[in-house]
């Protein structure tokens, strides 16, 4: 997951830094480090983006276009 992912799944949600912290329980600065694209354990990484997708984040490889997020289908349906 890039820094750049993490941020637009977040805004995607509607989410503060707080609200994924708590999601994924590290700490607020863990999230703004993330961001910034510093360097984190994996075993973090992977906490980060286990709870970005279970609130129904998809990850988009980079294909070409740059690496991307979308809402998972069954969110986008009214």
């Amino acid at each position: 997951m890039a820094a750049i992912q993490c941020k637009m799944a977040r805004v995607a949600l509607g989410w503060g830094v707080r609200e994924l912290a708590e999601a994924a329980d590290v700490a607020t600065q863990t999230i703004t480090r993330m961001e910034k694209g510093d360097r984190l354990k994996p075993q973090t990484v992977q906490a980060i983006r286990a709870a970005l997708e279970t609130a129904g984040i998809e990850f988009i490889p980079e294909n070409g276009g740059g690496p991307g997020v979308r809402l998972a289908r069954s969110l986008n349906r009214k």
